[in-house]
C-alpha cells in the first residue's frame, strides 16, 4: 500500500476536522519506502516501541499520541521525549499519529472505552464528538461498578464518590481528561471515568455530586488498538499490522 493510500484510510477512520486545535496528527514522520507493508501500532513512539518496530521490519509506525508536540526543538538519542523519533528516523520508518480525531471518531477511543466498560447505547456527550455517555445494563452500587473497571480494564483504579451509590448512566473520556467532569454530570452522568485527573478536578468532581473514576491514562485508550487494526483489516489490504507486543504503561501500583 502507498503511503498516501494509507493516510486516505486514516482519514476515513479518524477524520482531521475532528483534532483538537492544539494537536498535531498525520503523517509526522515520512518513510523512506513509500509503499507500506508492515504497521506496528501502538499508544507511543518510545525507544521501546521504536525498537520492536526496527526489530519487526514495520515501514510505519502508527501511534495515538504524536511525538512532535507544542514546539519540539529538539529530536536525539538522550532526549526522552524524542529518542523513540531519533530510531524510526535513522531506519527509515515513518510515523503516523491519530490522537484527538481518534478520541471523538466514530469506532475510536471513547467507543472502545465504553464497549469494555459495558456501557450500551453510547453517544457523545457534545456534537463535536467528545466523549460517550450511556446506560449499564442494569443499575450497581458504585463500588461494583468501580470493580468492573478494574477488571476490564486490568487497572487499579482511583475513585471519588459513595460506593454504595446507585449507579446506571455512565460517561467516559479515555486518557486525560478530569476537567469534564462538569460536562458529565450535565449530561445526566451518575460516574464519569476517565483515565488522568488533577488533585482539584476530583474535588470539584466530589463537589458536584458527581462519582468519579481515574482508572489510567494508558489503561483507558489502550482498548482502542485492536479495534483500530481491525478497522485498517477491513477492506482486505495486504499490509500486516501489529500490536506492540512490548509497550506497557509508564505507572503501576504495588
Amino acid at each position: 500500500m502507498h503511503i498516501s493510500n494509507f493516510t486516505e484510510k486514516m482519514q476515513q477512520i479518524a477524520p482531521r476536522e475532528l483534532k483538537m486545535d492544539y494537536d498535531n496528527v498525520g503523517l509526522l514522520i515520512g518513510p523512506e519506502k513509500q509503499e507500506i507493508r508492515r504497521v506496528l501500532v501502538a499508544l507511543d513512539c518510545t525507544s521501546v516501541t521504536a525498537k520492536e518496530a526496527i526489530e519487526w521490519g514495520a515501514d510505519l509506525m502508527l501511534t495515538h499520541h504524536p511525538v512532535f508536540f507544542r514546539g519540539t526543538k529538539r529530536i536525539a538519542p538522550d532526549d526522552p521525549a524524542t529518542a523513540g523519533a531519533y530510531m524510526l528516523i535513522r531506519h527509515g520508518i515513518g510515523l503516523f499519529a491519530a490522537h484527538t480525531n481518534l478520541d471523538a471518531a466514530e469506532d475510536g477511543v471513547n467507543d472502545a472505552l465504553a464497549e469494555a466498560l459495558g456501557v450500551q447505547n453510547a453517544v457523545p456527550m457534545e456534537p463535536d464528538g467528545l466523549g460517550r455517555i450511556g446506560m449499564l445494563a442494569a443499575p450497581v452500587s458504585f463500588g461494583t461498578f468501580a470493580k468492573t473497571v478494574e477488571e476490564k480494564l486490568n487497572t487499579a483504579v482511583r475513585i471519588s464518590g459513595e460506593i454504595d451509590r446507585i449507579i446506571s448512566r455512565v460517561a467516559v473520556i479515555g486518557g486525560a481528561a478530569g476537567e469534564y467532569a462538569l460536562l458529565a454530570r450535565d449530561a445526566g452522568a451518575d460516574v464519569f471515568v476517565t483515565g488522568e485527573c488533577r488533585h482539584h478536578e476530583a474535588l470539584y468532581a466530589r463537589e458536584m455530586g458527581i462519582c468519579f473514576i481515574d482508572a489510567g491514562h494508558y489503561e483507558t485508550e489502550k482498548t482502542v488498538l485492536n479495534r483500530l487494526i481491525g478497522r485498517l483489516h477491513c477492506d482486505g489490504d495486504d499490509v500486516q499490522y501489529k500490536v506492540s507486543e512490548y509497550e506497557y504503561g509508564p505507572l503501576r501500583r504495588l
